[in-house]
């Protein structure tokens, strides 16, 4: 399987922000995620959060089993701000989706949302989560260095 460059991440984390962003701009929760091609260079597709029901993660994974065979998705990468929850992971896990690189982890989300009547964040790991599956997802985060640039935009948005 491929060794995912650092630098790579990184870029791609910082996409998933901006996506975050304007999720944010149209009065969404700052959450987003890129899909990239397997040779991690393209994204594919992009996804900001649109519902409570309707995460970044899952919409991207539902949105990317419409779209290619889970031959492909196998070896895409899933690149989020946040660590995918419960019902994100399991959509990846679904779709077939490879691998996953998170920015912040839910503990990190969990810190800024607390008790927040509009993200009563599940305190669950998505490696938990794969962990009872069948499937060798790999997962990289979170990454420390976009973490700081993440975390503003949460700050604003759940105060």
């Amino acid at each position: 399987m491929l060794a995912l460059p650092f630098q790579q991440m990184i870029k791609h984390l910082r996409r998933a922000n901006e996506v975050a962003n304007t999720a944010v701009k149209n009065g969404h929760h700052p959450f987003g995620a890129v899909l990239i091609d397997a040779d991690n260079k393209a994204v594919v597709l992009e996804q900001g959060n649109v519902s409570s029901v309707a995460h970044a993660e899952s919409t991207l994974a539902q949105r990317a089993a419409e779209k290619f065979s889970p031959e492909q998705l196998w070896g895409m990468t899933l690149y989020s701000t946040a660590e995918s929850c419960v019902m994100c992971a399991g959509t990846q896990y679904w779709a077939n989706i490879g691998r996953l690189v998170y920015g912040m982890s839910e503990r990190q989300l969990l810190d800024f949302t607390g008790n927040h009547e509009q993200n009563p964040t599940l305190d669950v790991p998505s490696r938990y989560v794969f962990s009872k599956g069948q499937k060798a997802i790999r997962v990289w985060g979170p990454i420390d260095q976009v973490v700081p640039e993440i975390a503003a935009l949460h700050q604003a948005f759940w105060k």
